[in-house]
């Protein structure tokens, strides 16, 4: 859903209530218990909240100018991709084989069999629509975010079809606007210039090349 994400799809920004925000930070809260203890680190009771609303009934929860979470109308939160791999455990993880690696990257659904082969791996207690973490076989960190279609074990005897949507992906929209996210949603373009933008995209696309080379 990011592959083409970019600033021009925002629609509008606003700091919410303090209310509205005790509301976001319990349902973070309850949908990631592993959080609970860090909360503070990163959505700071006193610090400003925003909400993005983009296109497509996205919304985008971001702090000190760094997007945190994301979620579509009133679905559940789910964390980028850059938090995720700070607070690694705090999802369910399921994971793709090999083969499926490079299609995952440029943004495919993950299908059942990438994940029932050799090399792919389910956990038994995921249901469906719930956000889970893309692990890749091999690998160390998680690849993508995505929301499933069906339980996991339903993927496993169905073994066809999409299994997962994938939501965010290593090196999509979303996560190349991330370092830039203060420079074009808070029009400080002027100060940085296109420098800035150009060495972060770089960075970003560094980064996931270290994490998962020779797959695109």
């Amino acid at each position: 859903m990011f592959k083409k994400f970019s600033s021009d799809e925002v629609s509008s920004q606003n700091q919410v209530k303090a209310s509205v925000q005790r509301k976001i930070r319990q349902s973070i809260a309850d949908e990631y218990p592993g959080l609970e203890p860090v909360l503070d680190d990163f959505l700071p009771k006193k610090s400003p909240l925003i909400v993005v609303k983009c296109q497509n009934h996205l919304n985008l929860v971001v702090v000190n100018n760094v997007p945190l979470f994301f979620n579509i109308r009133d679905g559940p939160y789910m964390p980028t991709l850059r938090l995720l791999h700070q607070y690694p455990n705090i999802m369910k993880k399921l994971q793709v084989d090999r083969g499926a690696i490079k299609f995952v990257l440029a943004g495919a659904n993950i299908m059942c069999p990438g994940l029932t082969s050799p090399g792919g791996a389910l956990d038994d207690e995921v249901d469906a629509e719930t956000p889970v973490a893309i692990m890749a076989e091999g690998k160390q960190h998680a690849l993508a975010i995505g929301f499933t279609k069906m339980s996991a074990k339903d993927i496993k005897s169905i073994n066809k079809g999409i299994g997962v949507d994938n939501m965010h992906y290593l090196n999509d929209g979303l996560w190349k606007v991330d370092g830039a996210f203060r420079l074009s949603f808070f029009q400080e373009q002027q100060l940085c210039g296109l420098w800035y933008k150009s060495q972060r995209a770089y960075i970003h696309q560094g980064y996931a090349a270290v994490l998962f080379p020779n797959v695109a």
